[in-house]
């Protein structure tokens, strides 16, 4: 078994004034096929007015894990980073991360994907953003 730190982002399309995004980090134990034990989560939220840059995306990842305590290496969907070659987003990184490779790695994510998406629904739910998007308010309102 070895300790990762899965992340994910959810929320990279644009809502009312901005894009609400949230990003988690989860530390967990796994084998190639498996998650054994969840170590640790944190989710972070963000506000941007503008669409979310690269620099941006790799600042959230890195924000949120920094407050896991259990250390690990960052395993991140290739897409999270605008299908960046893997080699040139290591180097962007502060601390070391690799992309998806196995089962466990992908369900490590899926993990990740359903924290921030269920922390975002809720904090959306709570403050009373708008989620809907344009084009289905148009198509209901035919």
């Amino acid at each position: 078994m070895f300790t990762v730190i899965a992340t994910d982002i959810s929320g990279r399309h644009k809502i009312d004034a901005g894009y609400y995004m949230v990003c988690a980090a989860v530390s967990m134990e796994m084998t190639p096929t498996s998650i054994e034990k969840i170590n640790e989560i944190n989710t972070e939220a963000f506000l941007m007015t503008k669409s979310p840059e690269l620099v941006d995306i790799v600042g959230m990842i890195e924000k949120t894990a920094e407050k896991i305590k259990k250390k690990g290496i960052l395993v991140i969907e290739r897409g999270d980073l605008f299908n960046l070659d893997e080699a040139l987003s290591k180097s962007i990184f502060t601390r070391e991360i690799r992309y998806q490779e196995s089962i466990g790695d992908r369900k490590a994510i899926e993990f990740a994907h359903h924290v921030s998406l269920s922390t975002r629904n809720l904090l959306l739910r709570e403050t009373g953003m708008d989620i809907r998007l344009p084009e289905i308010e148009e198509t209901n309102a035919q």
